[in-house]
């Protein structure tokens, strides 16, 4: 019997990678999971031609000269735009960070799948843009503190008042607003007839009545017991003989002087209020002229802590954290050669993934008398452990370049300036 002629199906892996990557495949979309950078606003050459130029740096370092490299050309595609996404995340995070305190209550926007605005301002790019900075953050969470000091604010703050019956000390004021036909006034528009706050707290903010026009007067600097003049250096003599340079810290702790007398001394009524109810010391008989108390006060509405005023918009819809922020995923040709390189690094650790996967689907393969071992689950944990280092380094690296520690940077540079100026003094020059 004649010994027959043995002719193998193949001699080489049924897939391997080719050494070059085809710029037709590159820029078919289909060859991607995602292929916004193929087509879309997104879409740039750029990136085919980088895409393509991923296959012979991947087939290169993974030593496809040598042998086989289990993947396609569709595996680096997906690698490369993977590396692309998670360079635009990292990056937009950092920014994330450099602006969210600024951009709180701004618009935000609309998004499709890919993270692409679909809203009108799409156009925007607000992730490649230096923002005016605000402190934000800052001045809304300062509202309601300005205006409980007094001192400003946006909180609505409303007037009322009522005349109080003659031997009654207790009222309640919540009852008295609420059922109120009186005129409510705030500080842009006068309510007539029933004013209903809808059943919420008033928050009394000051109780006062108004004495007599004819008693109202400034203190003289005539010296006498209590009077402002002894709070300065006027002493006991009449305006017109006193003249003095004074600063005007004195000045202002004269009025704060007068201030205080009027509500603590000058007034021979006082009051307390809890739970909104009023008890007036000593009891009402004779108000005189003006025979009544004036309170302010503004509305508790936690109903409302979402909603913009009425009046005026108050920034509440919009930007409130990370995910609202109007940022998309950042163009291709927006990236320096920093960031392809990271890119480039990336796209292999990612591929190496890839390719350990696959070769750990089998631990070896028999051949005649022996076994080839695969170094499948060694790529994998290679792999995952590049793909750490990168992200990290990244990210050590945008956050030595946040606005905070740049500011950081320049005060140091600052000082060290000033220390050598003192050392080696300039010359001085005179216009």
């Amino acid at each position: 019997m004649a010994t027959p002629t043995l002719t193998p199906a193949a001699s080489a892996s049924a897939v391997a990678l080719p050494e070059t990557g085809s710029l037709s495949n590159a820029g078919t979309s289909t060859n991607y999971p995602y292929g916004m950078y193929v087509t879309g606003d997104l879409s740039d050459v750029n990136f085919v031609t980088g895409a393509a130029e991923q296959v012979n740096y991947t087939f290169r370092k993974l030593g496809g000269d040598v042998l086989d490299i289990e993947l396609t050309e569709k595996n680096i595609f997906a690698a490369y735009e993977e590396a692309v996404l998670e360079y635009s995340y990292i990056v937009n995070v950092h920014q994330a960070k450099n602006i969210l305190h600024s951009a709180l209550g701004s618009s935000t926007g609309s998004f499709d799948s890919d993270g692409q605005r679909t809203d009108s301002n799409y156009d925007d790019n607000i992730q490649l843009k230096y923002p005016k900075f605000r402190f934000g953050y800052a001045r809304r969470s300062m509202e309601h503190a300005i205006s409980e000091v007094g001192l400003g604010g946006t909180t609505q703050i409303y007037t009322a008042s009522f005349e109080p019956t003659v031997g009654v000390q207790d009222y309640d004021l919540q009852e008295i607003v609420q059922a109120s036909t009186t005129t409510v006034t705030d500080a842009v528009n006068v309510l007539t007839g029933t004013f209903n706050p809808d059943n919420h707290r008033l928050i009394i903010r000051k109780i006062y009545y108004k004495s007599p026009h004819a008693m109202w007067r400034f203190y003289g600097y005539y010296g006498g017991m209590n009077s402002v003049g002894n709070m300065s250096t006027y002493g006991m003599y009449a305006d017109d003989s006193t003249f003095e340079v004074i600063p005007a810290w004195q000045n202002k702790l004269q009025a704060m002087v007068y201030e205080d007398a009027i509500y603590t001394r000058n007034s021979h009524y006082s009051y307390e209020i809890k739970n909104n109810k009023l008890r007036l010391y000593p009891a009402p008989h004779n108000w005189g002229t003006q025979p009544k108390v004036h309170i302010e006060f503004h509305i508790e509405d936690p109903d409302n802590m979402f909603e913009d005023q009425e009046d005026r918009k108050a920034g509440v819809d919009g930007v409130n954290n990370m995910n609202t922020l109007p940022m998309t995923n950042i163009p291709y040709k927006n990236i320096n050669s920093i960031g392809k390189q990271w890119i480039r690094r990336f796209a292999l650790s990612l591929t190496k993934e890839i390719l350990g996967q696959v070769r750990s689907k089998f631990g070896n393969i028999p051949i005649p008398n022996n076994t080839v071992q695969l170094n499948g689950t060694t790529l994998v944990t290679e792999a995952k452990a590049e793909q750490t280092k990168l992200r990290e380094e990244l990210q050590k690296v945008l956050d030595e370049m946040t606005y905070e520690k740049m500011t950081e940077t320049q005060t140091k540079i600052t000082q060290q300036v000033n220390d050598m100026i003192k050392v080696y003094p300039y010359f001085i020059y005179q216009g």
